[in-house]
């Protein structure tokens, strides 16, 4: 019986996730372009938008999140 409820379990599972959809948030890289055109990887878009959040780049402090990485060469498709 151990194995039919783990089958059972693990396949439940598996359905949950297919049904998930990762949405745009402030988090993602959709709509966003560098300044050649491509889009950043994740991991260039997580160092810029840190750099934005910890005032790394005084000149955008006290602004919206958007105006800063577009200070750092980001721009919305």
């Amino acid at each position: 019986m151990p194995k039919p409820a783990m089958l059972l379990l693990m396949s439940l599972a598996g359905c949950s996730l297919l049904g998930t959809r990762q949405q745009a948030g402030p988090d993602s890289v959709q709509g966003w372009r560098l300044a050649s055109g491509r889009m950043p990887s994740r991991a260039e878009y997580a160092a810029i938008v840190a750099s934005c959040q910890d005032g790394a780049v005084p000149r955008a402090q006290g602004r919206p999140l958007d105006a800063c990485l577009a200070d750092l060469g980001l721009k919305r498709e």
